[in-house]
């Protein structure tokens, strides 16, 4: 599955940051598959990955892509009607931390050294600052979209195979 696929988008969702949804470089992985028609307001949308299943367990041998793309839920709540949470899933309150910890490393663990790790993040929830002692890694740089809730941009790589 992975041969001449040197991207990966780990919760892909419904690909919207994606020009081309069905990248030929790419692997679209996501826990969740929804049908089009799962929310009335845009009956077209739909969430179809390549492969189903969780980010903290990755089906992937070390070191596997160039590019790892993790645009992961941000907003803490258990109301899945919420439209947000529809299209991009949902954290837990008491686990957020670890979920998205184990997540960023296994992304990590499949990033090929000097690879490069885009993240995602809404302030929706939790603040970047907050963020960033969870992931325990400095990004290179970032951007802010400047959106009344922040939305940030944040930029990894990996630099040695040890890291």
């Amino acid at each position: 599955m992975t041969e001449n696929k040197l991207i990966l988008d780990v919760c892909c969702g419904l690909r919207a940051m994606w020009f081309n949804k069905q990248h030929p470089n790419a692997i679209y992985h996501d826990k969740r598959i929804r049908e089009k028609g799962f929310d009335d307001f845009r009956p077209n949308f739909s969430v179809k990955p390549d492969i189903q299943g969780n980010w903290d367990s990755l089906p992937f041998d070390d070191h596997t892509f160039k590019l790892v793309v993790m645009d992961p839920p941000h907003i803490i709540t258990t109301e899945d009607s919420h439209r947000m949470v529809k299209y991009y899933g949902h954290l837990e309150k008491d686990t957020w931390r670890e979920d998205i910890k184990k997540g960023f490393d296994e992304c990590w663990r499949v990033l090929d050294v000097h690879g490069v790790l885009i993240f995602k993040w809404s302030e929706a929830s939790i603040k970047k600052k907050e963020l960033l002692s969870v992931l325990e890694r400095e990004p290179l740089f970032g951007h802010p979209n400047g959106s009344r809730v922040p939305c940030h941009w944040l930029t990894f790589m990996k630099m040695e195979a040890s890291q």
